[in-house]
């Protein structure tokens, strides 16, 4: 295979073999996950099948890359999902992604779609400096009432 190949279902699930063996089966990566949603559909369909968990790691912007709501089909598919919070306002946020600010509101509208049909939903954020840990804990736990996670920084 080229290294600019991308995987297809049959070379992911192969590569996986017995699911059961991981403590979970997690869809992430140098890029958002979400562009390859029907993917990831058939291989987490495969892994909960065979008993296994999934979780996605994902910048929350799948709703758009799709141009629909793919949350409500990850119910029964997605175990878990992590959303990088990455900032607490629209401004820093668009500087941090490099994309416009209308995608912060568009990533806290995708946790709030995700929690209803994922059993876990996680908002994350690094802990460097510039990032105010309790305001962020805040919009996760009081606000949108997902679980909150510190990633470390390295």
């Amino acid at each position: 295979m080229d290294k600019n190949d991308e995987p297809g279902v049959q070379q992911y699930v192969n590569a996986i073999g017995a699911p059961m063996k991981y403590s979970e089966i997690v869809f992430c990566g140098y890029g958002e996950p979400t562009i390859r949603w029907d993917v990831i559909k058939s291989v987490a369909g495969f892994v909960k099948e065979n008993g296994g968990k999934t979780r996605i790691n994902t910048n929350g912007h799948g709703n758009v890359i799709n141009h629909r709501d793919i949350t409500p089909e990850m119910a029964g598919l997605i175990d878990t999902v992590s959303v990088s919070l990455n900032a607490t306002d629209a401004k820093k946020y668009s500087e941090l992604m490099r994309v416009d600010e209308s995608m912060y509101a568009e990533m806290l509208d995708f946790t709030k779609k995700a929690k209803k049909f994922v059993p876990t939903v996680v908002l994350s954020v690094v802990g460097i400096p510039d990032v105010d840990i309790e305001k962020a804990r805040s919009i996760a736990v009081d606000e949108i009432g997902v679980n909150f996670r510190e990633r470390t920084y390295f």
